[in-house]
């Protein structure tokens, strides 16, 4: 008896054929062929390819919520913002592509957005205003999600290095550039990525800390 078609079901497939093609050999009809079925079936679920990313994404998001701890008063907006960056990077960094599938999605459960009002009431209860949260928020959402859209070039799946990001290519190319600094760059900006994202959250943060007026 042929399993039930449903919108939960393409996903779970998108994801898994995702892992193994990356976003762009993703297909509605590559999706379509692992469930045995004709791409116009999918349409029945999702009109487009777009639709679908939304749709994954918020899967995404939704396993990530469900790890989370709850926003509490044990924990301060800062530390708060430092679990959400580490557990959207650990998240993205879980799927091939994951980040640009991530990014400039819509979110599809509005049950999720319980999760980003309780981190903006822990900024809004230690004295910023609802705008100067959303930013502090914002600034921290999109470096993470650039940053690991970065990561991700270099390394599509962890411990599979893309060749062309060699370091050893990337400093022939470059000699007799008179570039001795951005040719030294390279040993920081293609390895070492846990240290990196770790400083430079922390420098978000601290400017955050610092900048934005607060009046208690």
């Amino acid at each position: 008896m042929a399993t039930r078609l449903d919108r939960e079901r393409v996903v779970g497939t998108a994801l898994r054929v995702l892992n193994e093609v990356g976003l762009e050999g993703l297909t509605l009809r590559r999706i379509a062929s692992e469930l045995n079925v004709q791409a116009p079936a999918l349409y029945w679920h999702f009109k487009n390819k777009q639709e679908l990313l939304d749709e994954m994404a918020t899967a995404m998001l939704r396993d990530l919520v469900k790890a989370e701890r709850p926003a509490g008063q044990e924990r301060g907006w800062r530390e708060l913002m430092a679990e959400m960056a580490r557990g959207l990077r650990r998240m993205l960094l879980g799927y091939r592509d994951g980040a640009k599938v991530f990014s400039g999605t819509r979110l599809t459960d509005p049950s999720l957005y319980a999760s980003l009002d309780a981190m903006l009431r822990q900024f809004v209860e230690a004295g910023f205003s609802l705008r100067d949260a959303v930013s502090g928020y914002s600034t921290v959402y999109n470096y993470t999600v650039g940053f690991t859209i970065e990561e991700q070039a270099v390394y599509p799946m962890p411990g599979e290095r893309n060749a062309q990001y060699d370091l050893a290519r990337r400093a022939k190319r470059m000699e007799g550039q008179g570039v001795p600094l951005a040719q030294a760059m390279g040993e920081e900006l293609f390895t070492g990525f846990d240290d990196r994202f770790e400083r430079g959250l922390e420098l978000i943060l601290n400017g955050i800390e610092q900048s934005i007026p607060r009046g208690r």
